[in-house]
This record gives structure tokens, sequence and C-alpha cells, in this order.
């Protein structure tokens, strides 16, 4: 089922992006890396999306050119103007991505439910990483962002019939798809294979070069990724945690919290806190 957005005529349930807005402030700053492939992951564990990627994808052969050609077009949604966003573009990608699930059922990209879900995961991404590596977030901080993100779905162009109307509707639905929905889908344990296998040598780096850096580098990757997972994610990948490495990572995560390291990140240029979008969106602004 595909369902395109009529133009929304009034758009008081939600709140405006811009340089006030806390979407912008968060979802381009670089500390963002600290939550690892969360949203990614989260993503392909919803059966029809995992399955689209599976079927459609260049992301099995080459993971970093469907990087390279997603998150510049989704940054651009947010940071963009309002006339001038990148947000239809982003959905006429998903056009083509539809086929048949294993069990004979019919997806397509464009389904609302599905599209929402991946939506979904960024706007969870913003609250995670804010609430956990850069300061507690209030309920009316947490709410803002929501609204916010109301904004930023509706830039797509597909319809918002799935959207909850909340921040409070937004918490139930997501822990309705946690709890009862997401399932491992081949997709999302291929993108976490590399907490217990460590990453294979990427295009153009030299073996030699791989081997001195891979022992830092997959342990990090590793802690990285399965920390900045839900437990329920967790479980259902099987991937490896114990409590001591929980204490380790909420450690990790109150110090990037703590107050000097704040008040220094807030004293380094714009070009090393935020990536170019966001940059570019501050600089237009």
């Amino acid at each position: 089922m595909t369902e395109l957005a009529e133009k929304p005529e009034n758009l008081d349930d939600a709140l405006p992006l811009g340089p006030q807005s806390l979407v912008w402030r968060y979802f381009g700053d670089n500390r963002m890396y600290l939550i690892g492939p969360r949203p990614a992951v989260l993503q392909n564990m919803l059966a029809e999306l995992g399955q689209g990627v599976l079927d459609h994808s260049v992301f099995f052969d080459d993971t970093s050119a469907r990087i390279k050609r997603s998150l510049p077009p989704i940054f651009n949604t947010v940071y963009g103007p309002d006339d001038a966003n990148t947000g239809t573009r982003v959905r006429d990608f998903h056009t083509e991505i539809k086929g048949e699930m294993p069990d004979g059922a019919r997806y397509h990209a464009l389904d609302p439910d599905t599209y929402y879900w991946a939506h979904a995961t960024f706007v969870e991404q913003v609250l995670y990483f804010a609430d956990t590596f850069v300061k507690r977030l209030s309920r009316e901080e947490k709410e803002q962002i929501y609204l916010e993100s109301k904004t930023w779905y509706r830039r797509y162009g597909v319809s918002d019939r799935p959207m909850p109307a909340d921040f409070d509707e937004f918490e139930r639905y997501w822990d309705r798809m946690m709890d009862e929905i997401v399932v491992a889908h081949p997709t999302a344990k291929y993108g976490v294979g590399y907490v217990t296998k460590g990453f294979p040598c990427p295009k153009g780096v030299p073996q030699w070069a791989w081997r001195l850096v891979a022992p830092l580098f997959n342990p990090l990757a590793a802690f990285l990724t399965t920390g900045g997972l839900p437990p329920r994610a967790r479980t259902l990948l099987n991937l490896p945690w114990t409590e001591r490495q929980e204490r380790r990572y909420q450690r990790f995560a109150a110090f990037w919290r703590s107050r000097p390291v704040n008040w220094l990140w807030d004293r380094l240029p714009m070009t090393l806190r935020y990536n170019g979008y966001a940059q570019k969106g501050y600089a237009r602004a």
C-alpha cells in the first residue's frame, strides 16, 4: 500500500525546524557517532524494511556507498529550507523498492507504516543521543523534539497516517514496535555481525595498516554498537552484553554528559562540532 501525502494546510500540531529547534541542535552534532549504528540496525529489524534492503540495496556489496547515497538528502531534509528541502527526493528513492516477503505477503518501502518506522528510528536517535551523551532531557524538551520531528516527516510527502499525535503516543508506539513487531531479520543480523567477528579490511585500506588498526577499532566499534542498542534489540540479535559492560557504558556516557566536557565542546569551532549539512543550514539561517 502506497500513500502520498496531501500538502498539510494546518501545521498547528507541529513545531518548525530551524536554528531555534532542538532537532537542528542535535541531529547534525558530530558526537552522534557515539551511539553507533543504532537507527540503521533498528530500521532493518522491521521485517518489511529489512527485506527491502536485502532485495534491492547495495548494502551487502558496498555498505559505504549506500550510506553516502542515503544520508546527504536526509540531512538536507532537516537542514534545508522549507521550500527547497530534499525530502521528496528521499521518498522517490523508494518508489520501486517493493517485492514479496518469504511468506508471500507483499511489501513496499512507501507503505506508510514501513516508511514511518524508518523515520521513527531517526527521531528516537535524536532523543537517545541527546539524553545519553549531551544532557538529561526534560519532558518538555522531549515533547519539543517530537513535535519538530512531525514537520521533518511531512517534508517527505508520505502519508502521516501512522504518525503519533504527540510524544506520549510516540512512546507507546515505540514500545509496541520494540516489544511486539521488530524481529532479528537477516539484514539486521548482517549489520551487526562485526560485533563478534570484527570488521573486514575496508576497501582502499592496505592489509598491513588494517592489522595495526583493527585490534583497537573492532572492540570500540563493538562497544558502541552493542551498548547503543536497546536491550530488546540486543536480545533478539543475540549480541553479548554483560552487567559489567553496561556499567562501563553508563560511565562512558556520563563522562560525555559532564559539565566540563560540554563546556569544552561548546567552545570548539562549528566545523568540529557539526557536520557540513548542519553548518550550511546554520550559516544560511
